[in-house]
């Protein structure tokens, strides 16, 4: 039982510590990003595992884990403040092509990342082109151009 309650405890401490370091840091994966996962998936397996290495543990260990995600997953289904704690809410980084700097440094997003995303999804290359720029829930950011605006030739 002992390693539900652990496994169950590892799950929480890395769903706060990743929901803490916000969306941007899941969206935009790095090398050190990776690594640093991997540094912390081999921290945690100690903490799961303890001495008891078995087959039947590491199963247990998986289906507590797969439980807590679908449980978590049905409430926030059910209760919308749940999710918006869990996962967050989009964000508006620019409107009118006015960045909105609270909101970008609360995320640490800096404009050439939404420029970057700009360019990518609408071909879109000042700011003042970009009528709006949301930071979404998963970490990407979606941009939508000015119409009267977009897609200037060259």
């Amino acid at each position: 039982m002992s390693s539900v309650v652990r496994a169950a405890l590892v799950y929480v401490f890395l769903l706060l510590l990743f929901r803490l370091s916000g969306k941007r840091t899941l969206a935009s994966i790095t090398t050190f990003d990776l690594v640093l996962t991997l540094v912390i998936s081999e921290c945690v397996q100690q903490a799961l595992v303890g001495d008891d290495g078995s087959l039947t543990h590491g199963f247990l260990l998986v289906l507590t884990l797969t439980a807590i995600d679908v449980f978590l997953s049905v409430l926030k289904r059910r209760r919308a403040k749940l999710r918006a704690v869990l996962d967050g809410k989009a964000l508006i980084l620019v409107r009118d092509g006015e960045p909105r700097a609270e909101a970008l440094h609360q995320e640490r997003v800096d404009l050439d990342d939404v420029l970057s995303a700009a360019r990518e999804r609408r071909g879109v290359i000042a700011l003042d082109d970009v009528d709006l720029a949301v930071l979404e829930e998963g970490g990407g950011i979606s941009v939508s151009a000015r119409r009267d605006r977009a897609m200037r030739p060259e």
